[in-house]
């Protein structure tokens, strides 16, 4: 069969950065950033965290084929914000907000053990 070995579903090889950018050099404040070892998951989130986002104009993402590990993601902002910036703040947002819905999923758990005992 022709599909990659498993382990290249999550392991970085040699030399390889989980996250690389290229500027787009034809569209002002535009850049793409590819995301290895990552699918639609983790690119559909930081897709709708971007365009939560006042100033950015457009976010999207694509996965350009089902045996690469990697997600192409697409951000073009404003001139006075870059794309790296709301990149950085679409991940800490997403991190808190994850933080919290932990947080409250373990209250509730919490909640639901002591109500049966």
């Amino acid at each position: 069969m022709n599909a990659p070995p498993a382990f290249e579903s999550f392991l970085l090889l040699d030399g390889e950065k989980k996250i690389v950018m290229e500027k787009d050099t034809k569209v002002p404040n535009a850049a793409s950033f590819i995301i290895h070892k990552e699918d639609h998951t983790l690119g559909n989130l930081l897709r709708g965290q971007l365009l939560r986002d006042p100033q950015v104009l457009f976010a999207g993402y694509k996965v350009p084929h089902p045996l690469e590990y990697r997600v192409v993601l697409r951000v073009q902002t404003v001139p006075e914000y870059s794309p790296q910036e709301a990149f950085r703040n679409a991940i800490t947002d997403l991190t808190s907000e994850i933080s919290l819905l932990e947080e409250r999923f373990k209250e509730a758990a919490k909640e639901k053990r002591e109500g049966i005992e």
